[in-house]
């Protein structure tokens, strides 16, 4: 049962094929115990680093080499020393492929994003930014829905080239420890800015 995850995904604005060049332009979140979607632009980014730090786990898709190092830019702590489950990198160790998201949600929910990242960058040029924070949200929810199904059946779906659904198992427990082993959640804050 789900208590203090916390589901997040960034937007991001720069060149993809340079993760040094990308910034962040919006991060929304899904936080189970209030049950409540958030958005922050890239000026309101004060206010989501107290939910992070709080959360017992942060759970992303394709979180670990894309959101976690390009938003860790941004914070004056180590975002790497908060518990982080990626989804994406799961289904990898079970399937052998990195799949999208969008791929997964059609398949095991029927379900899917509304926009993507190049979308996303052409509303930030037009300063559209309530329009990258619905899409952002709408990212979040279907990671959240894949999460659920797959912690609760521990299985999802992916569709083959001949359209066909195949089953896959996943483990979506969530980590307890973090690199240096130190327990993680139980009420803790993380503590992972710099005296």
């Amino acid at each position: 049962m789900p208590g203090k995850e916390v589901i997040f995904d960034i937007e991001t604005i720069g060149d993809i094929r340079d993760l040094s060049t990308m910034k962040v332009t919006v991060v929304s979140v899904y936080e189970y115990e209030t049950d409540k979607y958030q958005s922050f632009d890239e000026h309101e980014l004060g206010n989501l680093w107290p939910i992070l730090e709080k959360a017992e786990c942060i759970i992303g898709y394709n979180s670990e080499h894309f959101d976690v190092p390009i938003l860790g830019r941004c914070y004056a702590g180590d975002l790497t020393r908060i518990a982080h489950l990626d989804l994406l990198k799961k289904i990898k160790e079970s399937t052998g492929r990195r799949i999208k998201l969008n791929d997964i949600a059609k398949a095991t929910l029927n379900m899917e994003k509304t926009a993507d990242g190049l979308q996303a960058m052409q509303w930030y040029k037009e300063g559209k930014i309530d329009l990258i924070k619905q899409y952002c949200e709408q990212d979040v929810k279907v990671t959240k829905e894949v999460y659920d199904y797959g912690r609760k059946n521990k299985m999802l779906y992916y569709p083959t080239l001949t359209g066909e659904l195949m089953p896959f198992p996943v483990n979506f427990d969530l980590p307890i420890s973090i690199s240096d082993g130190s327990i993680v959640g139980a009420g803790t804050i993380n503590l992972t800015l710099p005296l």
